[in-house]
């Protein structure tokens, strides 16, 4: 049976639509806002894998036939998730992964595909609703449902789901996802706006959303599944008192040391040598123990700056690691800076080039070009890791256009300063917000490059600790 809900957000009617389409996933919802129509689908396995993580997969698809197009290249069939695709996928994956519950190891998978493309920019909230409504309706187990819109603000008046040419017009343009109690994600890029107004946007978008979950729950009282019972992992209340006795001492003076290296190989020799005393070939006691090991650890990390305004590094919640900067550092490069902080350190090198280095960019949207470019790479040996180089992985990408929004509003216009501009991040050092640290090389590169920007843009990365009533102070650049 085919059931079909809607509402009007922004002027537009929005319309949600199952039991037509992909019937045999566990949930499958049509959504179509506009002209604009995004197939998701929600399915999971029936058996959970041996993990101690949420085995999901969110991928986004944009299919050329949405826009009227034939795919490009030899082979005219859509290949590997483009950068949009990408970023689109981890737009659905950030706001839903926190919503399974807390021991769900089934693997699980959501695809969003784009069936039609009215060119409105509208696609990746479709894909956020309709994920959501998909996992809603169907017998996953989810804390959601949630709702998402983008905000635009043109002539100091709040749009919800701006057109193209409104966002170009725009002087903000932010995703607002959330339950009905809360936001959960906010992503942003604006033209110097105040504090205010950008709560103000939030608040604006949180309104709309809660108009788009009542839709869902509608959706749901029609043709929801029972929920299959969400996984309960039995403690071992014995094991967790005699580990917690044992250790929690020498983990609580582990957490302490300034040194990342340090303190990760201090926190590995009392876990190895508590499971070699224990003299026990059993696979899940040992598994057992590293999982309550973990959670002692956590537990005592969080303790420490709630009660002490401590940081495993020493410093308060709002204390920022020392910072050095370099310009100049590459001789033969058009701009390049060394940004450190902490033990996270950024090599950002800028390049000009012409209007023949433009990015050409083929989306469903249309084609276009793009003069400014920013490229993040996470090499393991900044992590003291070692891996076979691949490309960049989907984190690489989104960290990169992470910065990239946070440059944008201030790179001269071509008028003023003609040129192709290509800035690449290379993260040499790791230890907490490698984003924000490529957002203050990149902008010591292009002054160094001598780009004539608006202003300098600097970044931190901000985190928040509670507990139950008991609050900790927001705390800075992670740990």
């Amino acid at each position: 049976m085919i059931h079909r809900v809607e509402t009007e957000i922004g002027g537009k009617a929005l319309i949600l639509e199952t039991g037509r389409m992909a019937k045999q996933s566990d949930g499958a919802v049509l959504a179509q806002y506009g002209e604009t129509v995004v197939l998701v689908t929600a399915v999971a396995s029936k058996v959970a894998k041996d993990v101690n993580f949420l085995p999901l997969t969110v991928d986004y698809v944009e299919k050329a036939f949405a826009a009227g197009k034939i795919p490009g290249g030899f082979f005219k069939r859509e290949g590997r998730l483009g950068e949009k695709e990408i970023l689109t996928s981890r737009l659905i994956d950030r706001p839903m992964r926190p919503l399974f519950p807390e021991n769900w190891h089934f693997e699980t998978q959501i695809i969003a595909s784009v069936l039609s493309s009215d060119q409105g920019g509208v696609s990746d909230i479709l894909g956020i609703i309709a994920a959501s409504a998909a996992v809603t309706i169907s017998d996953i187990p989810f804390g959601g449902p949630l709702g998402a819109v983008r905000v635009g603000r043109v002539n100091e008046q709040l749009i919800a789901n701006p057109s193209l040419e409104e966002i170009e017009k725009s002087d903000i343009n932010i995703v607002v996802v959330g339950t009905a109690d809360a936001v959960m994600m906010v992503e942003s890029e604006s033209k110097e706006l105040s504090e205010a107004a950008i709560l103000d946007a939030i608040q604006f978008g949180h309104d709309v959303v809660r108009k788009i979950i009542s839709l869902q729950n509608e959706l749901q009282g029609k043709a929801g599944k029972d929920k299959r019972e969400a996984p309960v992992v039995e403690r071992d209340e014995a094991l967790i008192a005699e580990i917690d006795a044992a250790l929690t001492d020498a983990i609580r003076e582990a957490v302490c040391i300034p040194n990342k290296t340090a303190r990760q190989e201090q926190l590995d020799h009392i876990l190895d040598k508590k499971i070699s005393e224990m003299d026990s070939e059993d696979e899940e006691k040992i598994k057992a123990v590293k999982t309550i090991f973990h959670d002692i650890e956590r537990r005592e990390v969080r303790q420490m700056i709630l009660i002490k305004g401590i940081r495993t590094d020493g410093r308060g919640t709002t204390d920022i690691r020392t910072i050095t900067c370099e310009a100049g550092v590459l001789p033969r490069t058009h701009g390049s800076a060394l940004f450190t902080r902490g033990e996270t350190q950024s090599l950002a090198v800028v390049t000009l080039g012409t209007a023949d280095d433009e990015q050409r960019i083929d989306s469903l949207e249309g084609e276009s070009k793009k003069s400014f470019m920013l490229h993040y790479n996470f090499p393991p040996f900044s992590v003291g890791e070692t891996r076979p180089l691949r490309g960049p992985g989907r984190r690489e990408i989104g960290h990169g256009a992470l910065a990239e929004r946070a440059l944008k509003p201030v790179i001269p216009g071509k008028e003023d300063f003609p040129y192709t501009l290509r800035i690449v991040s290379d993260i040499l050092e790791s230890n907490g917000s490698s984003s924000m640290a490529t957002v203050c090389g990149g902008t010591l590169a292009l002054m160094d490059a001598g780009v004539p920007i608006k202003k300098p843009v600097a970044g931190i990365a901000m985190g928040l600790i509670k507990e139950g009533d008991q609050v900790g102070d927001s705390f800075a650049n992670g740990y």
